[in-house]
Formats: structure tokens, sequence, C-alpha cells
């Protein structure tokens, strides 16, 4: 176990040059989306402030099980995905965010059961339209079959979408499928909302691809791809046909700690984003309990274990990826994070420990540096996402 990381909440931190106020917004499987109020101490006063996260509302509107975060920050839309573990629907949600914290429920519609990210299902990708008003409508919904069992019969039973990507020119979308060990991809037609699929790219067996983040230089585009099941970050080199397809150039791959590591049988990669400059890559590992750190309860004296985040720095010539540090990301089960547009702070969901946790971060290093606040909520906390604008170079 690693030692001697200590939770602030009480921290007096440089990071803004007067008290500002910041929404997020989050999502937990007890059947709410919360809306948090992150204020930072002014650091021109002569008063000791510290860093605050309270909750601002909440709302039941998404359905018993919201599972993923979506923020259409220039319409002030949020879009929620219900997983609806009862069944047979699950769903999405388009709420408007008003200025004071509460959301507005705008519209619902059910999908195939079992969304865990925007917009995609159990064994399903489904594509949703949405007017100015913030209605829904259901363009497609595509159910994938497995003809048999993946090596890992027990998490490979069935195709298994995780997440879907847009790529940086707006024109495909990538849907890493855990169940089936591939990459879907698509070609999107921004004005019909039309997906085509196209070769899709396949990944080690076995291996389980999650979530991917791309980020694009001068002259390459790369992808970065965590696999859950086999624990590694593939980066590859994408190259854009003429005929409308996309090839991979495979880069490496390496376990998601950087090192060949014995890791507890049940450990799996969860999350995986680029910094908002295009130079860091952090990972999110899960059911490690790899740290122990100072309680956030401060009349419990008692340690509490956490999982790690991993950031790497980006070798923008090649491609590849250089361990930067390893960093206790609050709590247990880091299932979802986000960055915010500055890249200074970051926000980790907790699933295990129904928590929500921002971390400071060196921009210039990348490193994460100290827990400026926290909050509990209710339930299996599943995304925690900003109130701003962001996109990644």
């Amino acid at each position: 176990m690693w030692k001697g990381v200590v939770p602030a909440g009480l921290l007096s931190l440089g990071l803004a040059s007067s008290a500002s106020a910041t929404l997020l917004y989050v999502s937990s499987y007890a059947g709410t989306v919360t809306t948090l109020s992150l204020t930072l101490p002014d650091v021109e006063s002569t008063a000791a402030t510290v860093a605050t996260l309270e909750t601002v509302s909440n709302s039941t509107g998404c359905g018993p099980n919201p599972s993923w975060l979506s923020l259409d920050y220039s319409k002030s839309f949020l879009f929620c995905l219900d997983e609806g573990f009862e069944g047979p629907y699950g769903g999405v949600t388009s709420f408007f965010t008003n200025d004071n914290g509460t959301l507005t429920l705008l519209n619902k519609l059910n999908v195939i059961q079992g969304p865990v990210s925007i917009a995609d299902s159990g064994s399903s990708v489904s594509v949703v339209g949405f007017t100015p008003e913030g209605n829904l409508s259901l363009v497609l919904n595509e159910t994938y079959t497995l003809e048999e069992p993946g090596p890992n019969p027990s998490r490979q039973e069935a195709p298994h979408p995780h997440e879907a990507i847009l790529d940086p020119t707006a024109s495909y979308v990538l849907v890493p499928d855990l169940g089936a060990d591939i990459v879907r991809i698509y070609t999107a037609d921004a004005s019909t909302l039309e997906l085509a699929p196209v070769a899709p790219l396949t990944v080690r067996p076995g291996s389980g691809p999650r979530h991917g983040a791309f980020t694009v230089t001068p002259e390459k585009t790369y992808f970065y791809l965590v696999s859950e099941l086999g624990n590694t970050i593939t980066g590859y080199e994408v190259i854009y046909n003429d005929n409308k397809t996309l090839s991979f150039t495979e880069l490496f791959t390496i376990p998601t700690h950087g090192e060949e590591r014995a890791l507890p049988e049940k450990t799996g990669a969860a999350e995986i984003l680029v910094s908002p400059d295009g130079k860091f890559v952090i990972v999110s590992s899960r059911w490690e309990d790899s740290f122990n750190i100072t309680n956030f309860d401060s009349t419990n004296s008692t340690e509490i274990p956490s999982d790690p985040l991993i950031t790497y720095s980006i070798n923008r010539a090649t491609g590849a990826l250089t361990k930067v540090q390893e960093f206790a990301a609050g709590g247990r089960v880091p299932r979802h994070f986000s960055i915010n547009a500055d890249g200074n702070l970051v926000a980790v969901a907790l699933q295990g420990d129904g928590r929500v946790v921002i971390i400071q971060r060196d921009v210039e290093t990348g490193e994460l540096k100290d827990y400026v606040a926290h909050a509990d909520v209710e339930g299996e906390v599943t995304a925690a996402i900003f109130h701003e604008d962001y996109h990644t170079i």
C-alpha cells in the first residue's frame, strides 16, 4: 500500500484570483442527478477561506438508474441515460440547465435496456436526435449479436458496447464493444443522423475494450483505447482513407500502470481522457485498493482505501506515452472522471464510496496535487461533469 496522501477539503489553494463558483452535475444509481456548486477560495482575501462543494439541487427525472451524463453547453442542455435495470427499457432524458443549478425536464425517450454511455446500450446502439427545444426522437436502434462467447465467457457472453465516441472530424462514431473485442465504427451523417457501419477495429482477444479518447496534432491523429478485462492501454495512429473508412496503426499496448504488476484478480480499468491541451492521458483503475488515504471525515482517524488515477504524458510526434504519476482517486471504484476546461481540476465519481472528489491538477506537469473538496452523494455515483465547454486538441 502507498501511504501519506492526505485529503484536504480545508485547503486554501491558489486556483482562482477571486472567489468563484462552478457547477457540476452528478448521476447516481440512487435515481438522482445532483447539481453541486464548487466554490474556490479567494486568494486575494486575507481571510482563511476554504473550497466547498455543496448540493444545489436534486432531480429524479432521469429515471431509477442514471448511468451517464452529457452536456451541450451551447444550448444549455444536459442529457442523462437511465440504464433501466428493471427493464424492458432504458431511457434518455433531456434537461435545461438553469443558471441557479436547477434542472428543468424537457423530454424523455425509451431506448433498449442498458444504456451506459451517450448513446449506446446493453447489446445495442441507439441514435437519438433532439430539437432546439430539447425534444428527443429515436433515429436508430441496432442490436448486436455474438456467435459464441469470447475468451472471458463470464463477461463476454454477449456484445457489450460501452461508449460512443465522436471522432475529431465529427464524421465517425466509434463504439468499443467489451463483449466482442472490437471497436465498432460508423460513418456519421450530421444532417440525417444516420450511421453506416464500416470495417471495425479488432483488438486483442479477451482484452474487453471499454473507453477511448482522441488527440490531434498538426501532422497526426491518435486514438487511445483502454481495455477493462486486459487492463491495458493501446495507442493507435488513425488514418482517414479516401473510401470513407478508418485505418489504425497500432503503436503500442501497455498495462494500465505502465509496467507489469500483480493486480487483484477483479481489477478493471474504467475511464480514459486526454487533457484539454492534448498533452496528457489519464486513466482510472477500479477494485485495486492500492492506496490508503486519510479519511475525509475529520472526526474519523481510520484510513480509507483508494483506487488510482494514472497519468501519462503524450509524445505528440510519435504518440508514445510516458508515465508521469499514480495518484489516489479519493476512494474506491473511480468509474468516471472529468477535467475542467482550464485543465487544473479533476472531478472523480467514486461509485464504490458514493462520493465526488475534486483534485487539483498541475497543467504544466500533468501531476495531480491535492484534494480540493469533496461531497457525499447518495447511491453509487456513475458520472460527474463540469458545467463548462470542453474541447480537447
